[in-house]
């Protein structure tokens, strides 16, 4: 039987099961990276960019409180474009979902609330970076690929 999930804003008190969707994130892709130097990283960016309402997370738990999947959005000035509007962009990353709970809609139901929320505060295009487990998802959500990938460099 599957349990009755319950969905909430993140806080700041919630570092601890954020830091740990982020890290088991990139276990799950194979991303190979220093655990303890990227843990540190995150919590003081969750520190700064949570309080400052830039960074915004909801978490889905069970009835006993068990937060079992997440997902997260940055609102960046982004400038208007032939394609967008607006003059912001939301950003999803650390979206997880523990492995127990997969394909039960926990996913679907993160993007429902990060869409809801962007609706409701006129941020009217969404990006994202999919990972291959997530990809039909997202596909089905109505997002496409862009044709001018996103590139890095660390400096």
């Amino acid at each position: 039987m599957i349990p009755e999930y319950a969905l909430r804003p993140a806080t700041l008190g919630d570092a601890d099961v954020l830091v740990h969707h982020r890290l088991s994130m990139f276990a799950d892709m194979g991303v190979s990276y220093d655990q303890a130097a990227l843990d540190a990283a995150f919590r003081t960016w969750l520190a700064h960019t949570m309080p400052a309402g830039v960074y915004r997370a909801w978490l889905v738990e069970t009835p006993t409180g068990e937060v079992v999947a997440g997902g997260g959005i940055t609102v960046i000035a982004w400038p208007p474009g032939p394609h967008y509007p607006g003059d912001r962009l939301a950003f999803v990353y650390n979206m997880y979902t523990e492995p127990a709970h997969r394909q039960r809609g926990l996913a679907r139901r993160l993007m429902d609330a990060i869409h809801s929320w962007c609706r409701g505060n006129g941020v009217t295009s969404v990006a994202l970076n999919a990972s291959r487990d997530g990809q039909r998802l997202y596909a089905s959500l109505g997002y496409v690929e862009s044709s001018a990938p996103m590139m890095f460099l660390a400096l």
